[in-house]
């Protein structure tokens, strides 16, 4: 018969269903297997990177952080300057018997240059026990005498001091001098005037162009022939393109704003010339290209110079 139904092998079928099971499980364990594997391998290796992490901060605590051999026993200071090495030590901030390892340089090296004082500072371990601090100094060109109201007494001057670059400082306390005011070899300070009262904080700098240029000229001078010759007592910068000099000796220079250089040697020549006439220079006026206004006036006897006093040595630790 065309229709008729053919005999199934139910065994075989059984066996067959069997083994498609079986192979089934056998996958479902072997992937479960890789996927404990692939959660497992990380796990285990970020536990032993950590257990290496905190063994190795162990160590380096006890070997290095926490040893007593690297505990700061001196700090070398040495500066430039005026300032006393104990006054440094404080402005650093470093602690005795803080470890020389541990110790965070730049932290130490920034509270020191926060001081307006202070311009640049080289900070160096010296192994085992021992931190070296080099210090450069501002050095001072002039200062400005400012008369302020103070509640208690009334009135105050306050003083402060620039340097080259126009920092504003305020003179440093006299107790943490290693050389007195009455030591220094060029004597005291010229006063400035005319600068803006505004720009006149400590740690900022004065941008006002006729105070900038009023540097550049006592630095100029400083290098120029004049140099030793004459000293200035007074830098007016309140009128607009000139700078007034009051000197020593009670003459009045006025300079033009800039070429200063050759101002300079212009004073110089001007100046022989009076000397060799048994003149002093009353007023001068080079701020005028041509023809010069001078005023001078016969020279009295000539004083003989005060004796200078010798200079100490920059403060060292």
């Amino acid at each position: 018969m065309w229709f008729k139904r053919q005999p199934k092998n139910r065994r075989l079928r059984r066996g067959h269903v069997l083994d498609v099971k079986l192979r089934s499980d056998q996958v479902r364990a072997t992937r479960i297997r890789l996927g404990v594997m692939a959660v497992s391998i990380p796990v285990i290796t970020l536990f032993g990177l950590y257990l290496f992490w905190r063994v190795g901060e162990w160590t380096l605590d006890r070997l290095v952080y926490e040893n007593a051999e690297f505990a700061i026993q001196r700090v070398d200071v040495q500066t430039d300057g005026v300032i006393t090495a104990d006054q440094l030590r404080r402005w650093s901030g470093v602690q005795p018997g803080a470890n020389l390892i541990a110790l965070d340089l730049a932290a130490v090296k920034r509270n020191l240059e926060m001081e307006p004082l202070i311009d640049s500072v080289s900070i160096e371990r010296v192994l085992p026990r021992t931190l070296k601090i080099r210090v450069t100094e501002r050095h001072p060109l002039v200062q400005d005498n400012e008369t302020r109201a103070d509640g208690a007494n009334g009135l105050m001057v306050a003083v402060y001091q620039l340097d080259a670059t126009g920092m504003v400082m305020q003179p440093i306390d006299p107790r943490a001098r290693v050389i007195p005011f009455s030591q220094l070899k060029d004597g005291p300070l010229a006063e400035i005037t005319g600068v803006n009262v505004a720009q006149l904080q400590a740690g900022h700098r004065v941008t006002q162009p006729q105070a900038l240029a009023a540097l550049q000229l006592i630095s100029a001078f400083n290098r120029s022939p004049m140099a030793g010759l004459a000293t200035f007592r007074r830098v007016d910068v309140s009128a607009p393109g000139v700078i007034v000099v009051k000197t020593a000796a009670g003459g009045e220079i006025t300079f033009g704003a800039q070429n200063f250089e050759q101002q300079l040697r212009r004073w110089r020549e001007i100046y022989d010339l009076a000397r060799s006439r048994n003149k002093v220079i009353v007023s001068l006026d080079l701020a005028v290209a041509n023809n010069v206004p001078l005023r001078w006036t016969e020279a009295g006897p000539v004083p003989a110079p005060p004796p200078k006093d010798s200079t100490p040595a920059p403060a060292r630790g």
